[in-house]
């Protein structure tokens, strides 16, 4: 099919990306208002039980590194559905980890596998017409975003009824559903290139090299991620100690603050 041929992808598939990317992006944030209850849990410390959130922002920065581009290189509904199984299990294990050292271990696998987010977007982009694919990607992106600012708020309210295990049992239970449904619902997306996974790897690198526009994004970006999760990290000990003495529901209302974000991201694309 030409560019000019391509049709719009149907809005549920979508509506059905979108919400892929908001469940699966969730995982790298449930456990940032729950560090309090992960510190009684294990017997750490403050610093250690952040440890949690830094394992897991490490493991997808491997996967972005690592796994993202076998997008490129092998059909993308098979990649997805192996990627968010492993999630799965490694979401399991955090739900059960009997012992710090396994939630750390665990984390890190769920970072890692988490990156089907950064191979969904792309998906959306390729799958529709020049006109409206930035539409499109900004809904997909949207997804995202409610699945960053929802999962505190989730989270903590789950946490407050039930334990803070049984969050993410419950992602592994979503993620389980999605890599089935996404194997047998999503549209083939053929392999770009046939170049060896490691020059692939190398490339990456190299555009760094020749573009300095792509370095200076990539500077400001990290700087302003890790004053964000810097904030989300911390924030948690800070609303459940004196003076403020906030719930763990609190904790996660006071996420909420992000919501007009998320909100405004359909209208990147327009």
């Amino acid at each position: 099919m030409t560019e000019t041929e391509q049709k719009a992808p149907p809005g549920w598939l979508v509506l059905l990306l979108a919400v892929s990317c908001g469940l699966t992006v969730a995982n790298l944030y449930y456990a940032q208002p729950l560090l309090a209850e992960l510190r009684g849990t294990f017997g750490v410390g403050e610093a250690a039980a952040g440890g949690v959130v830094t394992a897991t922002q490490i493991g997808y920065a491997a996967g972005m590194l690592l796994l993202v581009p076998l997008g490129d290189r092998l059909e993308n509904r098979g990649l997805v559905a192996t990627l968010l199984a492993v999630a799965c299990a490694g979401l399991v294990v955090t739900g059960v980890a009997p012992g710090f050292a396994v939630l750390l271990i665990a984390s890190l696998a769920v970072g890692a596998t988490s990156v089907v987010v950064q191979i969904l977007i792309p998906f959306a982009a390729d799958i529709s017409p020049d006109a409206i694919r930035g539409r499109i990607v900004g809904r997909v992106v949207s997804g995202l975003l409610f699945g960053i600012l929802l999962s505190r708020v989730v989270a903590s309210f789950l946490a407050e009824v039930t334990g803070w295990r049984v969050v993410f049992l419950i992602s592994a239970g979503a993620m389980a559903a999605l890599a089935l449904v996404l194997r047998f619902i999503l549209p083939p997306r053929a392999p770009k290139t046939d170049v060896p996974y490691g020059q692939l790897l190398r490339s990456t690198f190299a555009m760094a090299r020749k573009h300095p526009a792509l370095r200076h994004r990539a500077l400001y970006q990290s700087a302003m991620f890790g004053a964000f999760s810097a904030f989300w990290t911390t924030i948690a000990f800070v609303l459940t100690a004196p003076p403020f003495n906030y719930s763990q529901l609190g904790v996660g209302l006071f996420a909420l603050a992000g919501a007009a974000g998320a909100a405004v991201a359909p209208l990147a694309g327009r």
